[in-house]
């Protein structure tokens, strides 16, 4: 069956089987390699994206439910080709780490920043724990996104 999908500001329509996953749809099917399967049990967060303006794991959602849907993938989160704020501090950090889990917590970062422009390092934490990172890479990221919110909102700033 056809899936028409908005992708990181493009539409797309391609030809799916019903039980595909969103997760292979958007990697395997579409090309966006940022979408990255861990457990495929929707525990590890790598392949988290926003699907309408709110995250979600792409490895949970066949690709038939988010037909008319709205998705922003890491490879959406760069603008004319300047890293967003959020992956130019993870680079300048150290928050990549191997890069395996990095599009899954930067799209839950930049979900956290959305609702809390300026989070403590307790709300940081909290919201990445859903996210695992191989590389126990955690300090690196929570220093990145701190250092992100700060920079996208200077007024907040402590």
């Amino acid at each position: 069956m056809k899936v028409t999908l908005t992708v990181n500001g493009r539409q797309v329509t391609a030809d799916c089987e019903p039980r595909r996953s969103l997760a292979d749809f958007l990697r395997q099917d579409l090309g966006f390699t940022g979408v990255h399967l861990g457990c495929e049990h929707g525990v590890c967060g790598a392949c988290t994206i926003t699907l309408d303006g709110a995250t979600a794991r792409a490895c949970c959602l066949l690709a038939v439910q988010a037909e008319g849907a709205e998705i922003t993938t890491v490879e959406g989160m760069a603008t004319d080709g300047e890293l967003h704020p959020l992956q130019q501090s993870f680079r300048d950090h150290h928050g990549l780490q191997c890069g395996f889990c990095t599009p899954g917590m930067l799209a839950t970062a930049a979900e956290l920043l959305r609702e809390t422009p300026s989070p403590t390092e307790a709300e940081i934490r909290e919201r990445i724990s859903g996210n695992l990172c191989r590389c126990t890479g955690y300090q690196f990221i929570v220093d990145s996104i701190a250092d992100a919110a700060k920079k996208l909102n200077p007024r907040d700033a402590p």
